[in-house]
């Protein structure tokens, strides 16, 4: 059944840990099942419909997953939840016939959908913690190594690599606050029945007593429930968690393809760690091709196109459900929640070993840094009492006489053709300019803004705990 010789999914094996791949198996899955019908039980009992001894029984026989069992039933009555039911049902003959009493499918599928979802937000949620500590740590050891920036993938003016190393660190502290939030507010549909009435419950338990009925299964289950809902809980719930997964893809993909730039060898400044036995190409022995960040950018591309799929699921359910949602949810959550996982711990590997070559930063620094430092002497010959629009153009003219130097392979001039230019001499000297030319010290409080968010989000992190409502140990 789960041999190479048939399909199976990349997420099956390739992609996304162990830990995550085992909360939305079919095994777990069905064990949440299961221990949300002997849940359901126990609270019934406490309202004398299902018996003590019966609940014993559930209980002992919970972990009795039989998944050929439950297949065979299934290909006969083409219903996976009742095809578990019966299973169950057989495996406990004193508890069995009181398994499910007034639920709907949904009771217990969407309840367990929901338990997962929020342990998998925990795993993610924790993975990043450790993810944002790596980052600020390279913020902080680079905060002062000047480089060039680039706008439009163009030279701009200098900033520090950790500077720029906090922006990625600031997007993905901002996810780390979006995932948090998107955990928290997670609600249970509870148990309301076929289209929310709860009408069912209220045949078995009376309608008085509905209210108390299902605060005690939530305060059991750990988890709050929507107040109203159809036959499902909302499915704008799940809008929501793939937004925020989908978020911090694209953080993660921007990262990424920065470092794929970066790593060419006209840049050669940063790149991604290579095995001594890597191999880059199959056709090319020297290449070392960034495959690491190029499988971020490509799962991330796939995890961005989910939302929609949620959107389509929440906007076109008519009335109290339609089915057609039941489908793409059985890959849609687990392989966002997978997505997400392989992203962050590829990306972790990637920040563990940066590779810096401060050479290569240097001979760029170098070559494109004094372009930077004309706003400076343009700013300086403006105080000094020079016409400001006259200064600009010559300026102006001396850069594209540096360019065209550049582009002949020729080195940068510039540095010395403007501490030579007799327009700037009658209000600067010749030494003040080649200063003003330094422009790898033209960085404002770029280290210092890149410590403080650095420290912020460590603070931040060390605050706030992991959640506690995991139920994965038990199951």
């Amino acid at each position: 059944m789960d041999g190479h010789d048939i399909y199976l999914s990349p997420y099956s094996w390739r992609y996304g840990s162990n830990e995550m791949r085992h909360l939305w198996s079919e095994v777990y899955k069905r064990r949440m099942w299961r221990m949300i019908w002997v849940t359901l039980a126990e609270v019934q009992s406490e309202f004398g419909l299902v018996s003590v001894e019966q609940v014993a029984d559930l209980r002992e026989h919970i972990a009795n997953v039989d998944i050929p069992r439950a297949f065979a039933l299934e290909k006969k009555i083409h219903h996976d939840l009742m095809a578990e039911l019966k299973t169950f049902a057989e495996s406990a003959p004193i508890g069995g016939g009181a398994l499910h009493l007034g639920a709907t499918s949904a009771d217990i599928e969407d309840n367990a959908d929901v338990l997962r979802t929020r342990q998998a937000f925990e795993l993610i949620i924790e993975k990043l913690r450790g993810l944002l500590l790596a980052f600020v740590d390279a913020v902080d050891k680079w905060a002062e190594l000047p480089l060039m920036a680039f706008t439009h993938l163009q030279p701009a003016e200098p900033t520090t690599l950790g500077y720029r190393l906090s922006i990625y660190s600031q997007d993905l502290f901002m996810d780390w606050d979006d995932l948090r939030r998107a955990c928290r507010s997670l609600r249970g549909k509870g148990f309301k029945g076929a289209v929310g009435t709860g009408a069912s419950y209220a045949e078995l338990i009376g309608r008085d007593n509905l209210a108390e009925f299902e605060a005690r299964l939530a305060m059991q289950l750990k988890l709050p429930f929507y107040p109203v809902t159809t036959q499902v809980y909302p499915r704008k719930q799940d809008y929501r968690v793939m937004c925020a997964l989908a978020g911090l893809g694209s953080s993660l993909h921007k990262f990424a393809l920065d470092l794929r730039i970066l790593q060419s060898p006209s840049f050669g400044e940063l790149a991604e760690p290579f095995g001594g036995k890597q191999v880059g190409s199959s056709a090319m022995p020297f290449k070392r091709n960034p495959i690491n960040a190029e499988k971020i950018d490509s799962l991330a591309r796939s995890l961005a196109q989910l939302p929609r799929q949620a959107w389509d699921n929440a906007a076109l359910s008519a009335l109290e459900r339609t089915l057609d949602d039941s489908a793409n949810r059985r890959s849609m959550l687990p392989e966002a929640f997978l997505i997400a996982d392989e992203l962050i711990e590829v990306t972790s590997h990637i920040v563990d070993g940066l590779i810096v070559d401060e050479n290569a930063i240097e001979r760029n620094l170098s070559m494109y840094a004094p372009f930077a430092g004309t706003e400076r002497v343009l700013m300086a010959l403006g105080k000094a009492g020079a016409d400001r629009q006259m200064m600009h153009e010559r300026l102006r003219e001396l850069a594209m006489n540096a360019w065209a130097s550049v582009n002949k392979g020729q080195g940068n001039p510039l540095s010395e053709l403007i501490p030579r230019e007799p327009d700037f001499l009658e209000y600067l000297t010749a030494d003040k300019l080649r200063e003003l030319l330094d422009a790898s010290q033209y960085l404002g409080d770029a280290p210092k803004r890149a410590r403080e968010l650095s420290k912020t989000i460590r603070e931040a992190l060390n605050s706030f705990p992991v959640s506690e409502h995991s139920e994965s140990e038990d199951l």
